[in-house]
């Protein structure tokens, strides 16, 4: 069974590692983590630093906009939906209040 560490103890164990108080190897026997694993964090932070400094926009923003645009496609084909079962329940006869 793999270990499933939440972003936020990957985090706080990469600032501790960017800090080079203890070595890789202190840190890791510390947290139970092996030191390869701790590289590949540390890699992986180190490569999305340029996209927080972006001025592409705040990532909250981007995310609001994106959930903004889900909700609307789906209440749009809520709409779409009930249109079709209000003519099938029409049209097969189950619908008796449009009679």
């Amino acid at each position: 069974m793999r270990k499933q560490y939440s972003n936020t103890f990957k985090a706080e164990v990469v600032k501790e590692l960017m800090k080079e108080e203890k070595t890789i190897s202190q840190l890791a026997s510390e947290h139970g983590i092996h030191p390869t694993q701790l590289k590949e964090w540390k890699r992986i932070a180190l490569a999305g630093l340029p996209e927080l400094f972006s001025r592409k926009g705040n990532p909250v923003e981007q995310l609001t906009k994106a959930h903004a645009e889900a909700v609307e496609e789906l209440y749009a084909e809520i709409g779409r939906l009930t249109t079709q079962v209000n003519w099938l329940k029409k049209k097969s006869g189950l619908d008796v209040t449009s009679k």
